[in-house]
C-alpha cells in the first residue's frame, strides 16, 4: 500500500522527519493564505490526515475532545464515524487501518483514552499505523494542581500518557501552538514510517485557536524511504542465490511482516510458496507453485511435509509465537534458513546484512533466480497431492455442521473478495478458504469481540468490496453494538454469527463452566438495533437447506447488510483447533 502519500524518488527537503515535496518549493506564486478563521489548530490536524489517505475517523464524544470533533467534522475530505464505545472505534481504525494503509481515532481524555488502549495495543502488535487522538485537559490545567473529573483523583495528568507509551512508538501532548504544526506532522509521519499507532494528545481549548504556523497551507509530505545499503544487498543477495543454489529442494515461506515492509507484491520465485497462517491473503494463493499454509501439525495437507523435508527455506517477515509455531512444535531448522526481515537478512549460520530492506531483497532475489527456477518441492508436492474430500452430505433437517457452512462460505468468494475472521475456531476454519484475496486475522494479538469494530473499519475504508465476517457468539456479545454503526454507515457486508454456544476455543484448551454463555436471540437483537433504519436483513439456519437459502438472498441483497445466525453443535469444532490448543495447553501449563 502506498498510505496515499506522493512520490518518494524525487529530491525533497526534510523537516523534522517529514519530506516536502518539490512543488511546494518550485512555484511563481505564493501559498494560499487559509482564512483565519480555518487557520486552527484543529483544521491543521484535519487537513493533515486526508492528506495522508484517512477519510474516516472513528470516533467517541466526550467533553474535554467536542471542540476538536467540530473541527474534524468541517474537513470537506474526512467523515467522522461515531462509534458506540472507545475499544470498538479501536478495533475499527485497526480494520481502517489493514484496508488503507493508515486509520485513526479520536476519544477523550483518560476514560476514552484507557478504554481505547486495549485496540491500540492490538494494533501496535499486528504493525498497524493508527493515530490515536485524545482530546486533553485545558492547558491551564497542567501543573495546575487541580484535580479534574475523568481522572483517577490525582492532579498529575501524565497517567494516560504513560498508559500509551509501551503500545505507541511516538506520543505528544499540544500544551501550546508555537510547535503545534510540528508536533502533528512528526506524530503523523513516524505512524507512517514505524508502521505503528502513534498518540496526539489535543488540550481541550486549542484545537479552534489560530496561530500563523497554519495559516498556509500544509506542505505536502510524504516518508522519508529507508533505502537499502547496495553493497549490503548485493553481499545478502550473493549470500542467498549461493545458499539457495545448494538445496535440492528450496521453499519460500510468507510470513506476517511481509505488511510493515510492504513487500508482498515483490514475493515471488520460482521456488515452491507456502504462507504462514498469520500471512493468509498477503500472497495470493493463485502464484503458480503455492502449496498451502505452513502451521506445524495443522497445515493444509501435505504442506508440513514438503517445508519440513525442504533442504532450505526462505522465510519473509516472522513471528515465531507460540500461537503460529503451534505451542513451539513445528520443525524448521536455523541452520537451513533465510530470515528475512523487514530491514534485514540472515543466511542460516552465516552473516546477518543489516540495512537491507525486505522489498529491494525480494525484487532482487526473484530478478536473479527467475532463469534458475528449482521447481522439485513443488513436483513432490504435486506426487503426493490428494484433494481434500467434501463433507459428509447432510440429510434434510439435519443439524448443521461448521464444515458444511464454511463448504458453502467458499463458494460465496469472488475476485474482490475480503474476509475477517474473529479470534477462535473462525480463525481455523477461515484458514481452509482458497482463492480470498484479503483475509484478515489478529493472529498475535488475539483479542476476542476485535472483528466487529474491525469489520466496521475495513468495510469503510473498502466500500468498493462486500465483506464477509465470520464471529463466534462468545465474541460478538463483547462488541455486538457497533453493528448499530454499521446500519448508520450503510455498509453491505454479511456477517455469519456461528452461534455454538459457549467460547469453543477456550473450552478446547481448558473446560470450564466459565465458557458457558447466555444464548441471546442474536437475529431480535439485531433486529432491535435496526429499528426500521438503515438496510439490514437477519435470517436463522439451523439446517443447510435453510442456509443455502439465506445465502441467495444474502447474496441477491447487494446494498444491505445481512446477518445470518448459524446455530451449531457446542461440540463442532474444527480438527485444527483441538490440536493447536492441545500444543498450546502443553506450553502454557508446561
Amino acid at each position: 500500500m502506498d498510505n496515499g502519500i506522493g512520490s518518494v524518488d524525487r529530491p525533497k527537503a526534510v523537516r523534522n522527519g517529514v519530506v516536502a515535496c518539490p512543488a511546494a518549493f518550485h512555484t511563481s506564486s505564493p501559498a494560499p493564505t487559509i482564512p483565519s478563521a480555518e487557520a486552527t489548530l484543529g483544521s491543521h490536524l484535519a487537513r493533515r490526515l486526508v492528506e495522508v489517505g484517512v477519510s474516516d475517523v472513528f470516533a467517541v464524544p466526550g467533553d474535554f475532545n467536542l471542540t476538536l470533533l467540530d473541527h474534524l467534522i468541517a474537513e470537506p475530505g474526512l467523515r467522522l464515524v461515531s462509534c458506540c464505545n472507545e475499544l470498538n472505534a479501536g478495533y475499527a481504525a485497526d480494520g481502517y487501518a489493514r484496508a488503507k494503509g493508515v486509520g485513526a481515532c479520536a476519544v477523550t481524555f483518560t476514560v476514552g483514552g484507557l478504554s481505547v488502549l486495549n485496540a491500540i495495543a492490538g494494533a501496535y502488535s499486528e504493525n498497524l499505523p493508527v493515530i490515536c487522538v485524545v482530546g486533553g485537559p485545558n492547558s491551564n490545567d497542567h501543573g495546575s494542581n487541580r484535580i479534574l473529573h475523568h481522572t483517577i483523583g490525582l492532579p498529575d495528568f501524565s497517567q494516560e500518557l504513560r498508559c500509551f507509551q509501551p503500545v505507541t512508538c511516538h506520543q505528544v501532548v499540544i500544551n501550546n501552538l508555537d510547535d503545534a504544526h510540528e508536533q502533528v506532522d512528526k506524530a503523523i509521519a513516524t505512524a507512517l514510517r514505524e508502521s505503528k499507532p502513534v498518540y496526539i494528545s489535543v488540550a481541550y481549548n486549542l484545537p479552534g485557536v489560530s496561530h500563523p504556523t497554519f495559516f498556509g497551507n500544509p506542505i505536502p509530505y510524504c516518508i522519508v524511504p529507508r533505502q537499502s545499503s547496495q553493497m549490503g544487498l548485493e553481499a545478502a543477495l550473493d549470500a542467498t542465490v549461493e545458499f539457495l543454489s545448494k538445496a535440492v529442494k528450496p521453499v519460500m515461506v510468507a510470513e506476517p511482516k511481509l505488511r510493515v515492509a510492504k513487500a508482498a507484491a515483490a514475493f515471488a520465485s520460482g521456488y515452491a510458496v507456502a504462507t504462514m497462517p498469520s500471512a493468509k491473503g498477503l500472497v495470493p494463493e493463485t502464484l503458480p507453485r503455492f502449496i498451502g499454509t505452513y502451521w506445524g501439525a495443522v497445515s493444509t495437507s501435505f504442506c508440513v511435509e514438503m517445508v519440513e523435508s525442504a533442504d532450505a527455506y526462505l522465510i519473509a517477515g516472522p513471528i515465531f509465537n507460540d500461537q503460529s509455531s503451534v505451542g513451539y512444535s513445528f520443525l524448521l531448522n536455523k541452520e537451513k534458513a533465510v530470515i528475512v526481515q523487514p530491514e534485514r537478512v540472515t543466511v542460516g549460520n552465516g552473516p546477518t546484512f543489516g540495512c537491507v530492506m525486505m522489498k529491494d531483497f525480494l525484487s532482487g532475489l526473484a530478478k536473479r533466480v527467475s532463469m534458475k527456477r528449482n521447481t522439485t518441492a513443488f513436483d513432490n508436492y504435486k506426487r503426493i497431492f490428494v484433494p481434500q474430500g467434501q463433507p459428509l452430505e447432510t440429510e434434510p433437517g439435519e443439524q448443521l455442521r461448521v464444515n458444511v457452512l464454511f463448504k458453502h462460505i467458499q463458494q460465496m468468494f469472488t475476485g474482490d473478495s475480503a474476509v475477517i475472521a474473529e479470534a477462535g475456531d473462525s480463525w481455523f476454519n477461515c484458514q481452509k478458504l482458497k482463492s480470498s484475496r484479503r483475509c484478515e486475522f489478529q493472529m498475535q494479538y488475539g483479542s476476542i469481540g476485535w472483528s466487529v469494530g474491525a469489520l466496521l473499519g475495513y468495510a469503510q475504508a473498502a466500500m468498493d468490496k462486500r465483506v464477509i465476517a465470520c464471529i463466534g457468539d462468545g465474541s460478538f456479545q463483547m462488541t455486538a453494538q457497533e453493528v448499530s454503526t454499521m446500519l448508520r454507515c450503510q455498509q453491505k457486508s454479511i456477517i455469519f454469527l456461528i452461534n455454538n454456544g459457549g467460547y469453543s476455543i477456550e473450552v478446547a484448551i481448558h473446560d470450564g463452566p466459565y465458557n458457558v454463555i447466555k444464548n441471546w436471540n442474536y437475529t431480535g437483537l439485531v433486529d432491535a438495533i435496526h429499528n426500521g433504519e438503515g438496510s439490514c436483513w437477519t435470517a436463522k439456519v439451523t439446517c443447510e437447506e435453510e442456509l443455502t437459502a439465506a445465502i441467495e438472498t444474502a447474496k441477491g441483497k447487494h446494498d444491505c447488510l445481512c446477518f445470518i445466525e448459524v446455530v451449531v453443535h457446542k461440540d463442532d469444532t474444527s480438527t485444527t483447533v483441538l490440536v493447536t490448543d492441545r500444543s498450546l495447553n502443553s506450553v502454557t501449563h508446561g
